[in-house]
């Protein structure tokens, strides 16, 4: 391999070495799982030579840190375009459900590593003193907490804050998609219907909102999503 390839403006299949490292270890995720991330491996899937990873991170848990915020930046991505499905901000809630469902579907071991307190090779412990949220989470959670503000200024939901509806929406739609990527929800035809939306809509009437309003508003999410560019 020439040395070429492991310098800051080297292309290998037109993208820039560090870019194909990353989309190279995203690729390894969805077809094998973390078991298969070793150096070695992602950078012959790269057609990089194994020196790549660490002149281009440092090594390969740096590199995994870097897949990790891509996860995140495609996730806010995602929260982002159904933060336009409609003017109103529980329809918005409710795309923005759906949008991390498809996130999670597309790449489930790569969504396990953004969320999970393991990666390859590591253990992040709860209770150590340099635990932190991963870099990339708050700038994709704050578009979900931005949703939440405008639905509680509207004066529909009685949470006090937004960050505070924000976590019990998220804990209950992350607690969904992790269950149902694991194929706990197989046996529902429909595990959206069945599941997600009613979970949402309890919740939201749960604060206060109207029931007949927060089931339109599920409904009209469920039709922007149809013809969504986020439709696995």
């Amino acid at each position: 391999m020439d040395a070429a390839t492991t310098s800051g403006n080297a292309q290998v299949n037109g993208h820039p070495v560090r870019e194909r490292l990353i989309l190279s270890t995203i690729d390894l995720l969805a077809d094998t799982g973390p078991q298969a991330l070793k150096v070695r491996t992602i950078t012959d899937r790269a057609g990089v030579s194994t020196i790549a990873v660490y002149h281009h991170f440092g090594g390969l848990q740096e590199l995994l840190q870097e897949v990790v915020g891509w996860g995140y930046a495609d996730l806010q991505a995602a929260l982002t375009a159904a933060s336009h499905a409609d003017p109103d901000p529980a329809v918005q809630l409710f795309a923005m459900a759906l949008a991390t469902r498809a996130v999670a579907q597309r790449n489930a071991h790569l969504y396990d590593m953004m969320f999970g307190l393991s990666t390859r090779g590591t253990y992040r412990h709860i209770d150590s003193p340099d635990h932190s949220v991963p870099r990339g989470f708050e700038p994709a959670y704050s578009v979900l907490v931005a949703a939440c503000e405008r639905l509680t200024r509207s004066g529909r939901v009685t949470s006090s804050t937004g960050d505070e509806m924000a976590a019990q929406l998220w804990s209950a739609v992350h607690g969904f998609v992790m269950l149902e990527v694991a194929g706990n929800f197989a046996h529902f035809s429909d595990p959206v219907s069945a599941v997600l939306q009613p979970i949402a809509v309890n919740i939201l009437t749960g604060m206060g909102d109207d029931r007949a309003r927060a089931e339109s508003a599920a409904r009209t999410a469920t039709q922007w999503w149809s013809g969504s560019s986020y439709v696995m």
